[in-house]
């Protein structure tokens, strides 16, 4: 991995103005998984500090599972799904959060034992809520939560005020 690849990938994540709803600035990443070096990059980028720390990497549904999926196989750690509300069969344990306009849960499926560890990946930290119920569900579950990585921190909503440390990649 070279600067010049991150440079790129950094590059390729567009924004879009009003959506989903107006004044929002959506910061799409479909691009930059396109480009097979740039998500190379990011991957190896995203990993790197926690190499050989970790027994399992949690993906956020759901662009989280595609570089979760990505880590896990260069890595040979297992993947903890976790998934939004309603999508597992048999969930092992759920976390509420707030949101800006009412809550949301997550589950995680019964894949951990205690003592395990776990990276925490997601695409975008912005306010933190989703991060940080990640964090609560793995503990919940008996694991250890090893750390916290995502692509793009999007620091004026201050979601690393809950979620303590995260490595980011980029930040906007």
């Amino acid at each position: 991995m070279t600067n010049a690849h991150l440079d790129r990938a950094q590059a390729l994540i567009t924004s879009i103005p009003d959506y989903p709803e107006p004044g929002v600035n959506f910061r799409d990443i479909s691009p930059l998984l396109a480009d097979g070096p740039a998500f190379t990059a990011v991957t190896e980028a995203l990993v790197a500090p926690f190499v050989g720390r970790f027994d399992f990497v949690g993906g956020l549904e759901a662009r989280g599972f595609l570089f979760a999926g990505a880590i896990a196989v260069m890595t040979g750690a297992g993947i903890l799904p976790i998934r939004k509300a309603g999508k597992l069969p048999k969930p092992a344990a759920a976390v509420s959060y707030s949101l800006e306009y009412g809550t949301a849960t997550i589950e995680a499926p019964d894949v951990l034992h205690p003592g395990d560890r776990v990276l925490l990946v997601d695409d975008i930290l912005a306010t933190g809520g989703t991060l940080t119920a990640a964090q609560a569900l793995v503990t919940e579950l008996g694991a250890e939560v090893v750390g916290s990585a995502v692509v793009l921190e999007l620091t004026d909503l201050v979601g690393r005020a809950h979620t303590g440390d995260v490595h980011t990649v980029f930040t906007a």
